[in-house]
């Protein structure tokens, strides 16, 4: 399949360095339409680029193929392609993407274990070869619909210290493996190799290591029967973030020593050695920034009590006094329904930051941080100190790609679909090293213009009472309360 060239163009900014925290304040600042309130993406695709150098640097036998689920955002994916990266598809729309992208047939693997018939018979159609199974089932399926496919067996791991395990639910026992080889083999199928997945979101090196450890003693007994593979598959819990105990190049020495080990490169020439990440390429990339729709003044649990006690409630429907110290709830355009998604499905954990030229007094409040929906479930942040925020200031969340815009609805009409792409031109150089005078597909790299000149008011938030204000500066009448209107920016 063909690359769509009538695919609407993407213009990609690029800046000498980026400062993801000024791109925003630009933006917002310069937005001059009906919805330039709406939530959006910076996307820095140089952060891609630097992971993939950092792969191959730490990982130089192992290919990445990128696990498009966690991140489908087809500007990232033509940049993938670009860097030579191969592609985890679990489904017919996953595969169908990514050959309209320009993804070579010979780059994708059929990865889902337990796969739809028809998504079977479109993989054949597009000469996907590669398929992993990992029981008798989906053998005979395949043996009915794609028997000429190059299968790979997927194994068991212990994945318990992992964020998100998956062995409860793909991937065969090791012990049983022999005996599906044997099917296999009886029934003229072409099995090419072992996968396996540590869990997403791994904390434990040693389930790498066990599992290539299984791996080989699979490799050696399929040689014993006849079949010779050329293909290992570790799979994905590579850590798309700093903050982690289990660092990138932790795993990466680990891995790599297991694999001199037991494939070192003399005895097994022949195999081809591929890898799944998928948070480790999206995850630092993407920053999302939401506008504080609306705002709501309460009063602490504990009328007096400390504003940094470690739990408040939020749910009372009093306004603050003088004599109180209120706590907040802030509503912003964005939340579990939409790229939140991922503190349900990805037991993700974020935190907010405020715009540099956010006003700020010092103090801070018991605050907590709602999405737009009309369920109460919409809650990003339960308990949070933040400086009192006004209605039309911006909240930016960092490391937002993984898992996060893949799973996103449109419930209640609230969905973030707009996003600028940024590069460094160190990065953007780099990118073209890769390129080789290649471009990617109806995107347009072009120099950041200096749109920093705006109206204040844009930066400001509606003119509303201001609690702190009433704190520190009333003036003696218990009903008059002090009063600031938008809020001029203060350069960082």
């Amino acid at each position: 399949m063909k690359p769509d060239r009538n695919a609407a163009s993407c213009l990609v900014e690029m800046y000498p360095e980026i400062d993801t925290n000024n791109i925003i304040e630009k933006k917002v600042s310069n937005i001059y339409h009906e919805d330039h309130d709406d939530a959006f993406f910076v996307c820095d695709l140089g952060d891609v680029v630097k992971k993939y150098v950092r792969w191959q640097k730490n990982f130089p036998r192992i290919v990445p193929y990128y696990a498009i689920k966690c991140n489908p955002d087809e500007t990232m994916l033509k940049l993938m392609i670009g860097l030579g990266a191969g592609f985890d598809c679990a489904s017919k729309a996953e595969i169908r993407q990514m050959l309209s992208l320009g993804a070579s047939p010979e780059k994708i693997i059929f990865a889902n274990p337990c796969k739809q018939t028809s998504h079977v018979r479109y993989a054949k159609e597009n000469n996907i070869k590669p398929v992993v199974f990992d029981n008798k089932e989906e053998l005979v399926k395949m043996k009915k619909n794609y028997p000429n496919a190059d299968l790979v067996l997927r194994i068991q791991t212990d994945d318990s210290q992992s964020v998100c395990p998956f062995s409860m639910k793909y991937g065969a026992h090791p012990d049983s493996c022999p005996q599906l080889l044997d099917t296999a083999y009886k029934m003229g199928l072409n099995v090419v190799g072992i996968s396996f997945h540590v869990g997403s979101g791994c904390t434990d090196v040693q389930a790498f290591v066990k599992a290539i450890q299984n791996a080989r003693v699979l490799f050696d007994y399929a040689e014993s029967i006849g079949y010779h593979f050329t293909l290992l598959d570790i799979g994905g819990g590579f850590p798309g973030t700093e903050n982690v105990d289990l660092k990138f190049e932790e795993i990466a020495s680990m891995v790599n020593l297991a694999l001199d080990d037991l494939f070192p490169k003399s005895d097994f020439p022949h195999v081809q050695i591929i890898a799944e990440p998928g948070r480790y390429f999206a995850a630092s990339a993407y920053t999302l920034a939401t506008n504080i729709i609306a705002k709501r003044a309460v009063l602490q649990g504990v009328p007096g009590e400390e504003a940094d006690s470690p739990k408040e409630t939020f749910g009372n429907p009093f306004t603050p006094t003088r004599s109180h110290r209120p706590a907040f709830m802030y509503y912003v355009n964005d939340g579990i329904y939409g790229s939140f998604n991922c503190l349900f499905f990805d037991h993700a954990q974020v935190t907010p930051q405020i715009l540099k030229q956010t006003k700020q007094n010092g103090v801070r409040f018991s605050s907590s941080i709602w999405g737009p929906t009309c369920d109460g479930l919409d809650q990003i942040c339960e308990h949070v100190m933040l400086p009192e925020l006004t209605t039309g200031n911006w909240i930016i969340w960092e490391d937002m790609g993984a898992y996060t815009i893949s799973a996103g609805s449109a419930f209640n009409g609230f969905k973030t679909t707009k996003m600028f792409y940024v590069i460094s031109e160190n990065e953007n150089t780099v990118m073209q090293s890769y390129l080789n005078g290649k471009l990617l597909p109806n995107v347009t790299i072009s120099s950041a213009t200096d749109d920093s000149s705006s109206s204040e008011d844009d930066l400001c938030g509606e003119s509303e009472t201001n609690y702190f204000g009433q704190i520190s500066d009333y003036s003696g009448d218990p009903n008059i309360f002090y009063s600031e209107n938008c809020r001029v920016p203060v350069e960082a």
